[in-house]
């Protein structure tokens, strides 16, 4: 493991492990198999990219996207460490060259997607270039239970027939114990060491609202993150275009992402986000799981993901740096049902798994418990905290109703009142009292449940609905959501229980919270904005992703520490020998002119 540390500093700049690295590398280096599963951010690549330094032959990475190989091999090869890819994209001289390097034993990783891995005879080449290790990234994929299920996965188990005593590793940042079961017997792993990290992603604030004006909540998350990098996911391609189109007529810098776009066109939109000549891209799923994009500080999910699982893969994609990123999550009730449509014309074996985890999703949009500990409980772990200081409900973002019981009672009786047979924006309807034709043809006007809630918005309303459905005091049922009461809901109407509601706090200075002030601290944000445009320089200069160059922690460190020598730099985090080869003085160079116009101390200890 000495030896192992010793990559980690040259090659990397860490001077320390993040939880579970340490424990996953040494099972590679004792050529054991194993199942990995550690979050987005929590360096699963790094369990695989270190040993594959020190062992004799080349690591083998089977990767289901070409953009994610792509931005690990350059990021690899910035630091000095020969790799290479095997792709569609690549040109027939290309793969010529990287077929060379493997018979001349040059490499020590080699990129590949599932489809060239089980290509006749590719493996039994492999086994002549001398494979040591096999790495199955995104291994959820794998399993029908995983939120990202691909059938030519299943056949991945003929890497443990045709490279027999090479040990193979799975890493995934989302899997279940379901799913960890499935990936160990799929890949036919031989009694594999299991390392599970926590789900926990303590530097995210999540924030859920229902969807009310989509455009303008979208721009006010913009217009707080102005200059950053971000993503924006929605539903279908249509609402894609849509979005982009509006964004970029307003001035924000904007591309878009999608399947139905040719590939060139998606080519470019990921190469100018990822390059920073977009702040953000508005993208379908389609977009995401390959991005290695590590400064990405905001997620905003315009539409509610399918499941729990991808909502994590998702909004996971900022802060992989470890630093404060924002995740918000507009949803809508209609949301639900173009899900149950998409979801009716895929896989008919898949549909009834895929349709539990859209009713787990639509409950935690819904929901009023804190946003990590509904996320960490659904994966099977605990919260080591009442209160995450990293939420919409636990930064008081949102505040308890009064009289919440009279309020639930006026709804629930409402819901009876219309004889169980209508659904949620109809009963905010008859509540608020709504002169909307279908509420009058019904004379529902007529009922004693109609404007009892007349105060309130119809926005305020349906939430309230939707927290009573969280808390099982009514149930949707049918293709049209129709409300009905349970058991528990008729305890609440004769008031033996009290639900907790909950409502959007109004003109309440909300206090920053603790994930971004520490994140910040001791950091000089002039410096660190003037190291930012010398990174921008650097990576025009090599045509690179600024990411690649420096994340924006070791930009932050370098900004808290001021170091002024080549020693000193190698002090800061995410800084190695290479890149003090490559940029030391032009970034050392920056740092004492700002420190000395400012007059600022230098060489600041850690």
């Amino acid at each position: 493991m000495e030896s192992i540390e010793a990559v980690l500093k040259d090659y990397w700049g860490f001077d320390s492990y993040l939880p579970l690295q340490k424990e996953a590398m040494a099972c590679v280096c004792a050529g054991r198999d194993s199942v990995v599963v550690l979050p987005t951010g929590g360096g699963k690549s790094l369990c695989f990219q270190a040993p594959a330094m020190l062992l004799s032959g080349m690591t083998l990475v089977v990767s289901p996207l070409l953009s994610l190989m792509k931005d690990q091999v350059d990021s690899l090869l910035e630091i000095g460490i020969p790799a290479a890819r095997l792709d569609s994209t690549m040109s027939a001289q290309e793969k010529a060259e990287t077929y060379d390097r493997l018979r001349r034993h040059e490499l020590k990783l080699l990129y590949a997607s599932p489809e060239r891995v089980l290509m006749e005879g590719f493996l039994d080449f492999l086994k002549s270039a001398g494979v040591s290790s096999v790495a199955v990234d995104e291994a959820h994929c794998v399993s029908m239970w995983g939120h990202d299920f691909r059938p030519e996965y299943r056949q991945l188990r003929i890497l443990k027939e045709k490279l027999p005593g090479v040990p193979v590793g799975a890493y995934t940042a989302t899997a279940t114990d379901n799913v960890r079961r499935d990936i160990r017997d799929q890949l036919g792993l031989a009694s594999p060491e299991v390392f599970v990290g926590r789900f926990d992603r303590p530097n995210l604030l999540y924030r859920v609202r229902r969807r009310v004006e989509a455009l303008k909540q979208v721009t006010e998350v913009l217009d707080r993150h102005r200059g950053e990098s971000g993503i924006i996911y929605c539903i279908r391609r249509a609402d894609v275009d849509e979005m982009n189109q509006a964004l970029a007529g307003r001035g924000y810098r904007v591309v878009p992402y999608h399947a139905g776009m040719d590939d060139s066109s998606r080519r470019r939109s990921q190469e100018a986000f990822a390059e920073d000549d977009a702040d953000v891209i508005v993208a379908t799923v389609a977009f995401g799981m390959g991005i290695d994009k590590s400064n990405v500080r905001f997620v905003i999910h315009a539409g509610m993901p399918k499941s729990l699982e991808h909502y994590q893969q998702e909004s996971g994609r900022a802060g992989r740096d470890g630093l404060e990123a924002e995740c918000f999550l507009f949803y809508a009730g209609g949301d639900y049902l173009i899900w149950k449509r998409i979801l009716e014309e895929s896989d008919p074996q898949m549909y009834d798994i895929a349709c539990t985890k859209l009713n787990q999703m639509y409950r935690y949009c819904s929901g009023v418990a804190c946003r990590h500990k509904a996320l960490v409980n659904y994966f099977g772990q605990e919260l080591d905290h009442e209160c995450c200081r990293a939420c919409d409900i636990c930064l008081g973002d949102v505040a308890g109703v009064d009289d919440a019981l009279v309020v639930a009672q006026k709804i629930l009786s409402s819901v009876v009142r219309q004889g169980e047979r209508f659904g949620a924006d109809y009963t905010a309807g008859v509540l608020i009292g709504s002169r909307e034709e279908r509420i009058l043809a019904n004379r529902h006007d007529q009922l004693s449940t109609y404007g009892l809630l007349a105060q309130a918005t119809r926005s305020s309303v349906r939430d309230w609905i939707e927290q009573l459905a969280e808390q099982e005091c009514i149930v949707r049922v049918g293709e049209y959501g129709v409300l009905k009461l349970t058991d528990k809901g008729r305890r609440v109407l004769k008031g033996n229980e009290s639900p907790l509601l909950l409502e959007p706090v109004k003109k309440k200075a909300v206090p920053k919270p603790a994930v971004v002030r520490d994140s910040w601290e001791g950091v000089d944000e002039g410096l660190f904005e003037n190291l930012r445009e010398v990174r921008r320089r650097l990576a025009r200069s090599k045509s690179l992703p600024a990411y690649i160059v420096f994340g924006d922690a070791a930009l932050r460190d370098m900004a808290r520490k001021r170091p002024t020598t080549r020693a000193a730099f190698l002090r800061v985090s995410g800084v190695g020998e290479k890149k003090l080869q490559q940029y030391g003085e032009e970034m050392l160079n920056a740092i004492r002119s700002y420190c000395h116009a400012n007059s600022l101390d230098t060489d600041l200890p850690a």
